[in-house]
């Protein structure tokens, strides 16, 4: 389902509006200094997202991990110590009336792009700040707050589709942008899944990210919003040459936000993660860096049948067993002209099917790859989704399929 979708098929979300989601928060006026608000973070540290108000009415918001990635810089706090903090505030954060819908606000925050669902969103009376609201309880509530009958079930998770492939739309538009043969497959086993993708154009190169969060279904929606805003915030703080130390900060950010460290073992509520790779390709140099945690980057190069492997670390990101030192390294590879690279979630040799009921397996994908190595990568997923179709026969769906062929 498009976001562009008609309204009409979506459910009516009446009984509620934003004011069931504002949280009271403190505010700071314009002329604050950076300094004073660096000082109420540190003694706030329940406070992830600060209005900014000018004559008692909001004109920004600052996001509490941007702004103290940015003022722990090197002289960052001398430099802007004493100045104005609208310096590093979002200046045009999405601001709603509290009696707005639970619908249009959800329309608004999708509109608004994923910051208004990772830093949150300010909520006003006749103009004057009346509290901030955040990104999961929105999702939240649109997932169940017509749960009484199976039919609005059904509609609020179709209604989560629409936020959930709204936020993968920007990274497809950047992948088009980033390469002219490569071809990347999301298939939720649900209308909502558990696996994301993640691609950013930069001047020198590009960065992606391919993730199999836990679970599938909503509970994989929520892990894949919590790890994609993870993933952000660590590309804004590191940058995106250094795969493998932007998979440490994910672990311990999802560590982190649930409350997941070591010491909790045995205690913590949930043990979720995720297996995921990243990859950073230098345009110019066509130089490329993987780190994976559980998966595994394919490479097959021009004019040559054979196929290699680049393993990733059998450690997943985020889990209560993971600990918090571990370090997944970067695999570093000068890359012919042609070659074919491969990346994908395990739902795809996962697969039950074939005459014995088994999975489709890590060899029959690889003599796919090695069968089709020359061929475009749009063709070359086609037939592999067919060749996986077919094995899969009258087996339901086991789980989230994502993969990403490309030939940078």
């Amino acid at each position: 389902m498009e976001f562009n979708a008609s309204r009409r098929h979506l459910p009516r979300f009446r009984q509620s509006t934003a004011a069931d989601l504002c949280v009271a928060t403190a505010a700071v006026p314009s002329d604050t200094s950076n300094a004073a608000v660096l000082q109420l973070f540190t003694e706030r540290r329940d406070l992830m997202s600060l209005p900014v108000l000018e004559e008692g009415r909001p004109i920004g918001l600052i996001s509490r991990n941007i702004f103290m990635s940015q003022m722990s810089k090197p002289y960052y706090n001398e430099l802007y110590g004493k100045k104005s903090c609208i310096a590093f505030m979002d200046k045009e954060p999405l601001i709603v009336e509290a009696d707005i819908s639970i619908e249009d606000l959800t329309f608004r925050a999708v509109e608004s792009g994923e910051k208004a669902l990772a830093d949150g969103f300010i909520i006003t009376r006749g103009g004057v700040l009346a509290g901030v609201g955040f990104g999961l309880q929105l999702m939240n509530v649109v997932a169940n707050m017509q749960a009484e009958r199976n039919r609005q079930v059904m509609h609020s998770i179709e209604y989560a589709s629409v936020i959930q492939r709204s936020l993968l739309r920007g990274s497809r538009a950047a992948l088009l942008e980033a390469m002219d043969d490569a071809h990347l497959e999301w298939q939720p086993r649900d209308m909502v899944g558990g696996d994301f993708f993640h691609v950013e154009r930069y001047p020198e190169g590009w960065f992606a990210a391919l993730a199999d969060c836990t679970g599938h279904g909503v509970p994989g929606a929520f892990m894949t919003l919590i790890a994609s805003s993870v993933l952000t915030q660590a590309l804004q703080r590191l940058g995106p040459r250094d795969p493998g130390a932007l998979m440490g900060e994910v672990s311990r950010g999802v560590k982190a936000m649930l409350g997941q460290s070591e010491d909790a073992r045995g205690q913590a509520e949930s043990d979720d993660g995720l297996d995921a790779a990243f990859l950073w390709f230098d345009a110019r140099e066509r130089h490329l860096r993987f780190a994976g945690a559980r998966m595994t980057l394919h490479l097959v190069a021009q004019g040559q049948g054979g196929l290699q492997l680049c393993e990733g670390e059998r450690a997943g990101l985020g889990y209560v067993d993971t600990p918090h030192s571990q370090i997944w390294p970067n695999h570093s590879m000068q890359l012919a002209p042609g070659t074919l690279l491969f990346v994908a979630s395990d739902g795809l040799t996962d697969q039950i099917g074939g005459p014995k009921a088994i999975a489709y397996g890590k060899r029959r994908l690889r003599a796919q790859l090695q069968q089709h190595a020359a061929e475009p990568a749009v063709l070359l997923a086609s037939r592999l989704l067919d060749d996986l179709a077919d094995w899969q026969g009258t087996q339901p769906r086991r789980d989230d399929l994502t993969f990403f062929c490309f030939r940078p």
